[in-house]
């Protein structure tokens, strides 16, 4: 049995219990979007630096992992744009763009320094810039949120109904955070979802891994990247769809 990110967080009873219920793939259904969730400037700094260096410039980096996983979400995006799949990329809103405290500063505003300190990178709508690597193109969408799900306050699940999309394939950070409180909230909305595991990353690793667990085992599937775009080379897009 191949080994998952998760395995070494696990009781011999959590293992027994898993073993004796099983596990049933939900898969994927026909109409698929590929979900791109906060991946912007904020969490990944202007370089690649261990994390208690980086959140010395930006207090919400995620520090290599980010960096880490930016290749494979690059060929995940780039897979989707090859064979035709609808693309929609979503960040942060700014209180300065809203005018209302967003999440980010009404969960975090509180803690001395986290975002408030001289020395550290200024809070703006440039924090939630979405990193040139993986910039949204013309014809994909782009949203930005003010809570940690995207569902909630922006037209995403009218976008993805119009399109008669059935299963969101999932990248972005973080793992405990937003793509949770996403994957959650798409399985409420009756979509298949699926996460691409080197795709998602968090500042910690054994909520990373453990978020990931829960995810698969109760709201969608958590693949390798590569079985996702094995699926996704042999998909065949509906005529029309995403236009």
């Amino acid at each position: 049995m191949v080994e998952r990110v998760w395995d070494k967080y696990l009781t011999d009873q959590d293992k027994e219990h898993l073993a004796a219920s099983g596990h049933r793939a939900k898969g994927f259904g026909e109409k698929p979007a590929l979900l791109m969730i906060d991946l912007y400037r904020w969490v990944f700094g202007d370089k690649p630096l261990p994390l208690m260096e980086s959140i010395k410039e930006w207090p919400g980096s995620c520090g290599l992992a980010g960096w880490e996983s930016l290749p494979y979400i690059q060929s995940l995006l780039g897979t989707a744009r090859e064979v035709g799949m609808p693309v929609v990329h979503v960040t942060g809103l700014s209180d300065s763009e809203s005018g209302v405290n967003g999440w980010a500063t009404a969960h975090r505003g509180s803690r001395s320094g986290y975002l408030g300190s001289t020395t550290r990178r200024p809070r703006g709508p440039e924090m939630f810039d979405i990193v040139e690597e993986l910039a949204p193109i013309e014809g994909e969408a782009f949203l930005r949120k003010a809570s940690p799900s995207p569902f909630n306050g922006t037209p995403l699940l009218g976008h993805l109904t119009e399109l008669g999309v059935d299963t969101l394939i999932v990248a972005g950070e973080s793992t405990s955070g937003c793509v949770r409180a996403s994957v959650v909230d798409a399985c409420a909305s009756r979509f298949k979802v699926v996460v691409a595991e080197e795709c998602v990353f968090d500042r910690h690793e054994a909520t990373h891994a453990m978020n990931l667990f829960d995810m698969h085992h109760k709201y969608g599937d958590v693949l390798p990247l590569a079985e996702v775009q094995e699926w996704m080379h042999g998909w065949q897009a509906p005529e029309g769809y995403g236009r």
